[in-house]
């Protein structure tokens, strides 16, 4: 119980003075590249840190740091955000829920480091905001995207939603599976407790999606889909 109480309260803590710090970062910041490295970085490796979260890597000799990509990762913990930032290698920009941008001082510092919301209540803004990631990634920032669009409450990969697969055709850029297991070991979904123990990230090989149309974008969907099943140790 002390341990719960101390870690929730060092997470606070240890959020809001690097909030600040990415706010200060963001004056002199025009593309979000110094919060990236300098504050979003550095916040997630003293978390994971300070919990006793362990993270082995494998595949980050997939990662192009000069060349913008869709990074799709699987999500069964909020400490994957945590795990990403820490060990991909890469300089990208998370697409998430616009909810997430109302939090008061993490929005700002997530609008410091050039994040994209996505309202999922208004198609239109949705679309716009689709463009601008669109227009981001041709202008050489990275993106980040759950397909899966929420949390999974047992650890299993639940159906993708179309949204950063679209992207990715309307970009014309490659995209990287990615895995992360043993997330929601440490902690679990609606949970906050927090235990240690090691998660392991799994970067896959870059897919081009030259060969791709919006008409068979479900085998693009899949074949990223079975890259990701794969790296979890599993089967379609």
């Amino acid at each position: 119980m002390v341990r719960f109480f101390c870690l929730n309260a060092f997470i606070a803590i240890h959020s809001i003075i690097f909030c600040l710090w990415a706010l200060l970062l963001s004056v002199f910041d025009s593309n979000g590249r110094l919060v990236h490295f300098y504050a979003a970085v550095p916040w997630a490796k003293v978390i994971l840190w300070v919990c006793g979260a362990r993270v082995k890597v494998n595949g980050q000799k997939n990662v192009d740091r000069d060349e913008a990509r869709i990074y799709l990762s699987n999500h069964q913990s909020y400490f994957d955000i945590f795990v990403l930032l820490a060990y991909l290698p890469a300089d990208f920009k998370f697409i998430l829920k616009q909810e997430l941008m109302r939090i008061p001082l993490l929005g700002f510092a997530m609008k410091g480091a050039r994040y994209i919301a996505i309202d999922r209540e208004d198609p239109r803004k949705a679309v716009k905001s689709m463009n601008e990631a669109a227009m981001k990634i041709k202008e050489g920032s990275s993106m980040l995207i759950f397909p899966e669009g929420t949390r999974s409450q047992d650890g299993k990969l639940q159906p993708f939603k179309t949204g950063g697969f679209r992207l990715a055709l309307k970009a014309g850029c490659d995209v990287v599976p990615v895995a992360i297991n043993n997330s929601r070991n440490i902690v679990p979904k609606k949970s906050l407790k927090i235990n240690k123990g090691t998660i392991d990230m799994n970067i896959g090989t870059p897919i081009s999606v030259k060969d791709y149309t919006k008409k068979d974008m479900d085998k693009l969907m899949d074949q990223v889909r079975e890259a990701i099943l794969n790296q979890m140790g599993e089967s379609h």
